[in-house]
């Protein structure tokens, strides 16, 4: 078995995801923060300054889809127009999920 630290699974992966639309002003952070919790992820979401809203979660693969499938619909005021994903490998650099402040 590999070394890993504690806490963080061998299967875990990382989402890097990029979401543009109408997702500033309409609690996409706080929702996203949320649904990360349920799954058990951790890592962060963040408003950027182009109005697009950056993620990176870690954790299993299956939990990270399921976040991937609520990133591109958002909550129900926001409006997603695209979705720039990248897969990487986990880290384990993140306890919890947060949300970052500009």
């Amino acid at each position: 078995m590999s070394p890993h630290k504690p806490g963080h699974s061998p299967d875990a992966s990382r989402l890097h995801a990029v979401v543009q639309g109408r997702v500033q002003g309409v609690n996409f952070r706080y929702y996203t923060q949320l649904r990360a919790d349920e799954l058990g992820l951790d890592g962060w979401v963040s408003n950027r300054a182009d109005g697009s809203v950056e993620v990176v979660a870690e954790g299993p693969s299956r939990a990270l889809a399921e976040l991937l499938a609520f990133l591109q619909t958002g909550p129900s005021m926001a409006r997603v127009d695209d979705v720039d994903i990248h897969w990487e490998k986990s880290t384990g650099e993140f306890s919890g999920f947060r949300v970052r402040y500009l």
